[in-house]
Order: C-alpha cells, then structure tokens, then sequence
C-alpha cells in the first residue's frame, strides 16, 4: 500500500499534465471531399465523350474546346458520326502513351474532319488564374485556370500540360496538326517536352486505367506487333447524344475556391506524420484537379 499511493499519485499527477492528441491535418483527398457544393463546377455534357471498348470497360474524355476549339468541334463530329466505332486502340508505350484511331489509316474521315488549319498548340492570354507556388521546369508560369485545367504560360500565351491522363491529338511531321481522328493519352511520367508541340485537346477523367493497364506493344514505340490484337473500339458517344440514365455526369473542384486553395497547400506541402519532411512544393502534374461523379 506505501508504495502504491504514490504510483497512483504519479499517475494522476501525469494524467492531468497530459496534452490532448494532435489531429492529423486533412489529406488532399479529404479537403477535396469536404468541399461544399458552391466549390464544385458541373461539366458539361456536350464536353464529355464515352468510349466503350469491347471487353465492356468504359473510358471517359473531358474535351477541352477553350485551348482546342477546331480540334474539339471535329471531335465532336467524329462522336456524333459514330466514326471511332470500330476502330481501336493499337499502340501501348509503356511509361508514355496509349493511342487510338483507325489502324488501317484507310476509313473515310467525315465531312470536315481534316489535318488542316492553322495548329492550336498554344493560346493568346489565359495566363493561370491559381499558380504554383515552385517555379515551373518548362515554363515561367504554371498552375490552373477557372475551367480547372493544368496550364503553363509565359506571360502572354498559355497552353496545357502533358500531365498524366491529358489527351492529344497524333500527328505526323509538320505542317501536319493532325485531323483529331487519332487520340493518345499520356499513361506515364509527364512527357512535358511535348508541350507546344501538339495539340492537347482534352482529359481521361474516368477509366484510364482501362487504357494504362493493356498489354504493351512490342513493336517499336509501343505499336501492336503482328502477334498482337488490339483492342477494339465498339462505341463513342458525346454524353448529351445519351439517354438521361446512360448519361454520366461530373463536377471538378474549382480552382479559386477556398476549398481548391486547401487542397494545392497540402499537396504541395505533405505532412507528418507520415511525411516527415514536407516538401514544400509539387510538381503540375501532381496536383491532379479533383474530379468525380455527380450525384
């Protein structure tokens, strides 16, 4: 009993000396889903175009008609004419590009639809409205516009960045720009060389690892070989050609939002306890603008 008493007396004495338990702050993903509904942005239906492949996966593309707007105009064509109906997806790079279109280069482009005009790799102002906190590897400037998408600019012109799911438009040597027939998508560390270079029109926002989990191609430059069968296209719609119960619907968290502003700090600035040593910066592509389903 002496010595318990003062055991017990030690023990209360700490108990009351003792610090509440620090709350570990929000991770991007949870800032993101607390968001309230004034901080999120609804696309628009005639934006979005549903590819089904054959093996029942579905991948869906954001068009992009403010950096693009020829490119996406002949997109949209294309959706609406059914034409990538079976066409497929015949190259896989692995660490780089998963590209479609048709195979055969021999099927009929619709009225309209050419690799002509003037190239839309770039665009006059639109100079980021949320910025980078590090400077920018590739350009002066870079962080995310109003419509929320990943932009880099030098001041005067600005254009999108080859940030992972960002989709482009192929093309051969210029003065081709490419008809818009052919797509890829970046599946890989951010070829960010290829900005300016071609014409980004748009990006996976559902599904892409449909695309980025495919089987590589093992000729050169990740094109099928003749062994190989790519994988077929059975249908691509624009979301407003859908019936109101196919149609899927998405909202992105809006750069200028207090809530988007929370978000770019903690994932340019990861904390403990996990992350011991935050870094005080990230790169564009890893602040992918939040995107999801609305309900």
């Amino acid at each position: 009993m002496p010595i318990l008493l003062p055991l017990a007396a030690a023990f209360f004495a700490q108990a009351a000396t003792a610090k509440p338990a620090v709350k570990p702050p929000l991770s991007p993903g949870e800032i993101a889903n607390a968001a309230p509904a004034a901080a999120w942005r609804t696309i628009p239906d005639d934006d979005i175009v549903v590819f089904t492949l054959a093996n029942g996966r579905k991948v869906i593309m954001q068009l992009a008609p403010s950096f693009a707007p020829r490119h996406v105009d002949r997109m949209r064509t294309l959706a609406t004419s059914k034409w990538w109906d079976g066409t497929s997806v015949y190259r896989v790079q692995d660490n780089y590009v998963a590209q479609w279109g048709d195979v055969s280069e021999k099927k009929k482009l619709p009225a309209g639809v050419a690799d002509t005009g003037p190239a839309e790799y770039v665009r006059t102002g639109g100079v980021p409205t949320v910025r980078m906190t590090r400077p920018d590897s590739f350009a002066a400037i870079a962080g995310f516009d109003p419509a929320g998408w990943p932009v880099a600019s030098d001041g005067k012109k600005s254009w999108l960045t080859h940030c992972y799911g960002m989709v482009g438009v192929a093309r051969d040597l210029a003065p081709s720009i490419g008809s818009g027939s052919e797509l890829y998508t970046v599946i890989g560390h951010a070829p960010r060389a290829l900005d300016r270079n071609i014409a980004l029109v748009g990006r996976i926002i559902e599904g892409i690892d449909a695309l980025s989990s495919l089987e590589r191609g093992t000729g050169k430059l990740g094109f099928y070989g003749d062994a190989q069968k790519p994988t077929p296209i059975v249908s691509a719609r624009l979301a407003s050609a859908l019936s109101a119960g196919d149609r899927p619907r998405f909202e992105y968290l809006m750069p200028g939002s207090p809530a988007f502003a929370k978000y770019l700090h903690a994932r340019e600035n990861r904390e403990p306890p996990f992350f011991a040593v935050p870094a005080g910066g990230a790169d564009i592509c890893n602040v992918p603008v939040p995107i999801r389903r609305k309900t």
